[in-house]
């Protein structure tokens, strides 16, 4: 037996003896190999915001998002500790923020790539934020710089890129929406996404708090 293959045997017989050591660890959301996407074209304007910093209307189907970009002054939605090995602020101001790694009370997320994101699918609890989030002092930006508008149908993923348009299904109503997701979360147990507060009474589920959800990437292409 060579010594390179003594090697790959002792390996093996580790990972035998230490399966768990050896196993690969399984994402913590669905990549779907192949799925069929429907292509959603998105129409843009822009214009100035009253923050005086660019506004851009996408519309993404029947879908209406007003996006802009927030004032670096104001405060992010949730506290994040870094963001690509970064200062929160200094990653968007420089545009670093779309699938790098971030750091939120000491634990490290490592987001999905684009080319994961296109096949991503997911089944679990969605639940929702809104005004008591908005109604801090100054008002609060995305985790992509984003102004936040409960209003608007956006999202927070822990493992998406930002921003990624996804096709929210409530299954127990069987109700679709498009929502853009812009932030980062939920940092709570057992959720997979936190939509805004317009999204939640949009697919009708406001009053309970959370819903059982379908959540999967769509394509989105500019016209």
């Amino acid at each position: 037996m060579t010594a390179k293959q003594n090697i790959l045997f002792s390996g093996l017989g580790v990972c035998l003896l230490l399966a768990s050591a050896c196993s690969v660890a399984k994402l913590p959301y669905d990549l779907v190999k192949g799925t069929l996407k429907t292509a959603y074209t998105a129409t843009k304007f822009v214009a100035v915001s009253t923050y005086g910093t660019a506004k851009v209307i996408y519309k993404v189907g029947e879908f209406t998002f007003s996006v802009v970009q927030a004032p670096l002054s104001w405060p992010l939605t949730h506290d994040l500790d870094s963001i690509g090995g970064l200062p929160p602020k200094e990653a968007i101001q420089k545009g670093k923020v779309k699938n790098a790694p971030y750091v939120v009370m000491g634990k490290r997320y490592v987001p999905m790539s684009v080319k994961q994101s296109r096949s991503y699918r997911e089944i679990g609890t969605a639940s929702w934020y809104g005004q008591e989030t908005r109604n801090q002092p100054g008002g609060h930006m995305t985790a992509n710089g984003e102004a936040f508008d409960p209003a608007q149908l956006t999202a927070a993923h822990k493992h998406l890129p930002l921003p990624t348009y996804v096709r929210v299904t409530n299954l127990h109503t069987k109700k679709s929406i498009v929502v853009r997701v812009n932030d980062r979360g939920p940092f709570v147990a057992g959720r997979i996404i936190d939509l805004s507060a317009g999204a939640a009474k949009r697919l009708g589920f406001y009053s309970q708090g959370t819903a059982r959800v379908l959540v999967e990437t769509i394509v989105v292409e500019e016209a």
